[in-house]
């Protein structure tokens, strides 16, 4: 995970909940992140458990989020 703010809330045991198209339409917003923002929820059962994930290169994602994801 490249993004800074990505890193530390996955890192922290976050879960990836959600994104949200045309969030952020400023200048700045659609130069760093085609003005893509993500929402990330932190479920104290999980916490430990998604942190242990990412750290061996799984991200945690809701369900809504994997669907959006290609198939192989």
């Amino acid at each position: 995970v490249q993004d800074p703010v990505a890193r530390f809330h996955l890192h922290n045991g976050a879960k990836l909940e959600r994104i949200n198209w045309l969030a952020d339409i400023s200048k700045k917003g659609l130069r760093e992140s085609l003005g893509l923002m993500v929402n990330y929820l932190y479920e104290p059962r999980t916490i430990e458990g998604n942190h242990e994930k990412f750290v061996r290169g799984e991200i945690v994602a809701s369900r809504r989020v994997r669907g959006l994801m290609l198939d192989d």
